[in-house]
């Protein structure tokens, strides 16, 4: 590249200052021994469900506590086979909450049953479990809890409520591989506990889930659900006693769990300390007088999957999307988790309006998904909060 040419007026010559990378909203990191286990794998010939899907089981179970896990293609098929492993169906309600990917919501759907939403703890943006009471029908069947951006919900509570009126519960623990409650792992304890893998989260198998179950009669259904309903016996018996999906995870995504695994306590410290800064800095005196909402500071049981803020929406002249957009062109990337269930179009057709839950759909107006993944700097951290923070002032209300 050439020099650039000076000028022949007196004023200096003004030097362009370097761009700094995109910072993503999150980056999975796979290690060098991952892609070569992977490309063993290939080179092995056994690509489908096979060896290294037992493995991850295993591996996955005795971080468990030995219960019975069974790994899927995505998180999303965990909640509806343990469902349908439940028994829910047609004429039932399962309560869950209308903060959250709409795939909670859908798979109840999905096995004919009806979600009954109840409104949020605007805290810890997760279920109300003071309101789950007063949705119970005598058609509820089960509760359907959210562990959004890994912090847990209050498995002592949700666990009484579930007992006292004969519930299943379906754990939403998507978000909160790694995190724990009261000292136990979440997935250790509980009645139908289900992960996923999704390269977004903690760690991944690029895609995939798990769903952690209560004994081996449960585990057998599972994998029929996961399979066709297909039961194999011998060299060529074969059984269809229900119906089932194509729902079974690789022995290449199950090779990239197994690197990742390892990493687990690893990969949560190094989040933790980055929400750790994340808190520091928007707690100074120019963060504080921006009246955003921060998560709860919780450094003991959550795996701080993500750090997300709530933007105080009647302190601003512009729209979430607005700040998304200056964040961008700033090289920040930023996300949405999540729009609200119920105002979806398929959600509206069965009912449910705005003003129905209005600490969600505040919440969820102004929810905004800040960059947190292990391989981030202290500098990165810095740098989302004072755009972030200049972007807010520029735009307060007067």
């Amino acid at each position: 590249m050439s020099a650039p040419v000076p000028s022949s007026r007196s004023e200096p010559v003004k030097v362009a200052e370097p761009t700094l990378p995109y910072l993503p909203l999150t980056r999975p990191t796979i290690d060098d021994e991952t892609i070569a286990g992977v490309a063993e794998v290939l080179r092995s010939g056994w690509l489908t469900s096979g060896p290294k899907v037992k493995e991850l089981e295993a591996k996955l179970s005795a971080y468990c506590g030995g219960r019975p896990v069974r790994v899927f293609n995505s998180g999303t098929c965990t909640m509806e086979i343990a469902l349908r492993i439940a028994g829910i169906g047609p004429g039932h309600e399962v309560i869950t909450t209308p903060l959250s990917w709409v795939a909670t919501s859908n798979v109840i759907l999905e096995v004919g049953a009806r979600p009954v939403f109840v409104d949020i703890d605007p805290v810890t943006r997760e279920i109300d479990l003071d309101r789950i009471e007063a949705a119970l029908t005598p058609a509820t069947r089960a509760i359907l809890p959210v562990d959004l951006a890994g912090l847990p919900v209050d498995r002592d509570r949700l666990y009484a409520i579930a007992q006292k009126h004969r519930l299943r519960v379906v754990e939403d623990a998507a978000q909160s591989y790694g995190s724990t409650w009261r000292g136990r792992r979440i997935g250790a304890c509980g009645d139908f506990v289900s992960f996923s893998f999704h390269p977004n989260k903690n760690v991944t198998t690029i895609e995939g889930g798990a769903l952690v179950l209560n004994d081996e009669r449960e585990a057998k259904l599972a994998e029929q659900y996961r399979l066709q309903g297909v039961v194999r016996t011998g060299f060529d018996g074969m059984e269809v006693e229900l119906v089932g999906g194509k729902f079974n995870l690789t022995d290449v995504a199950a090779r990239v769990g197994l690197g990742q695994l390892p990493h687990l306590d690893e990969f949560n410290a190094r989040r933790r300390e980055l929400a750790r800064a994340y808190l520091e800095l928007f707690h100074a005196p120019a963060g504080q007088a921006l009246g955003l909402q921060l998560p709860p500071a919780d450094f003991t049981q959550t795996n701080w999957h993500m750090f997300q803020v709530v933007l105080p929406e009647e302190k601003l002249t512009i729209k979430r999307g607005e700040v998304m957009a200056k964040l961008h062109a700033a090289g920040i990337g930023t996300g949405v988790h999540y729009p609200a269930i119920h105002l979806f179009a398929l959600y509206r057709a069965l009912g449910w309006k705005a003003g129905d839950f209005p600490r969600a759909e505040y919440t969820c107006r102004n929810i905004l998904s800040l960059p947190l993944f292990p391989t981030m700097t202290r500098a990165d951290v810095v740098r989302v909060v004072d755009n972030l923070t200049a972007i807010l002032q520029a735009h307060r209300k007067s």
